[in-house]
């Protein structure tokens, strides 16, 4: 397994996520902070879920990241008729061989981008919901392993938006992370007429990186050490939620475990072999917000999940740098710096 005891090797991998970042730059300009939020929740072994308004760039988003990485990609279209088997597969009678055939769905693929999730209904919404837990499916008591990578990359218009349903509490769950990508900059929407306006740039997009790459950079991240102060801070933010009186649907413990696992990949693109409170609090609002349900005398007064959030991170007490001791890892553990150092 690769760890961070080989400096050599962790050099090798950020190299390798700076070409994709690099490369999915190059589609979606002024956006540098969604993109490095894809790339945490890939690095995480989450699966990332984009909602805005139509036509900000949240399909493009999924494909340059699909197409920057050498590996299996296919693509849902949510649709209302959309049915469960679409996305699983189905079995079908072989005449010849007189026998039931496995004929794969879509979701058999390493990185699968689902547009527009909350138009399908929920059955069909539900059909996701093993995948994207166990990384496997099952059909007439057969399961079948997916590939490794394995990343949802899912996108969806605002509820108020017309013809979308609600994804289930289950299927928001699952997601590790929200994004919402916004309008660009002025600057940034000239620099798009630019280079979108002839064609798209998806078009001349290469692969710079290969599946292989990925899965090092996952067990790279996994060797990344989160201390305990900083792991009961991630406990702690997440249990806040759970008795918040805003809220009526706190954080699952499954939140808590994304919480952390996104800390320890945005470490790594940092350049760091351990996490800090500062990047529990940056990854807070994209974790937790999307899974919480306000109360409906918190909607009457236009509290948002995101706003919460916020006030539970200002009251949470942030642990103390330790000055000395280690990170159970062999070697002296240096101070938090007041600021994370700039990496990837």
């Amino acid at each position: 397994m690769t760890t961070y005891d080989d400096r050599s090797s962790l050099t090798d991998l950020t190299a390798v996520v700076e070409r994709v970042r690099s490369s999915v730059e190059g589609v979606i300009e002024g956006k540098p902070e969604v993109v490095r939020l894809s790339l945490t929740v890939l690095l995480a072994e989450g699966h990332l879920l984009i909602e805005d308004v139509p036509g900000v760039g949240k399909t493009m988003l999924a494909k340059a990241l699909a197409r920057s990485i050498d590996c299996s990609v296919r693509r849902i279209q949510f649709t209302p008729d959309l049915l469960p088997s679409d996305i699983t597969g189905v079995s079908i009678w072989d005449q010849q061989r007189r026998d039931f055939e496995f004929k794969p769905g879509a979701i058999f693929a390493q990185i699968v981008i689902g547009d527009e999730i909350n138009r399908a209904s929920p059955k069909t919404q539900s059909a996701l919901l093993e995948s994207m837990e166990e990384r496997q499916v099952t059909i007439d008591g057969q399961t079948y392993e997916l590939p490794s990578p394995f990343m949802v990359v899912a996108t969806q218009n605002p509820v108020e938006m017309e013809g979308t349903y609600p994804l289930p509490e289950a299927q928001r769950d699952r997601f590790m992370a929200r994004v919402s990508v916004g309008y660009p900059s002025a600057e940034a929407e000239l620099q798009m007429l630019d280079i979108h306006g002839g064609a798209s740039p998806l078009e001349d997009l290469q692969p710079v990186a290969h599946a292989h790459d990925i899965v090092k950079l996952i067990e790279a991240v996994r060797g990344v050490h989160v201390a305990e102060p900083v792991r009961r801070y991630a406990v702690d933010l997440v249990a806040a939620t759970r008795t918040h009186p805003d809220l009526r649907l706190g954080a699952s413990p499954r939140a808590t475990l994304h919480l952390l696992r996104a800390a320890k990949a945005s470490a790594a693109l940092s350049g760091r072999e351990f996490a800090l409170p500062d990047d529990i609090q940056a990854l807070a609002v994209a974790v937790l917000a999307h899974r919480l349900l306000p109360t409906a005398q918190a909607q009457l007064n236009r509290r948002s999940a995101e706003q919460v959030v916020q006030e539970i991170l200002q009251r949470t007490p942030v642990p103390a740098a330790p000055q000395q001791g280690g990170l159970g890892i062999g070697r002296p553990t240096p101070t938090y710096p007041q600021q994370p150092p700039r990496g990837l």
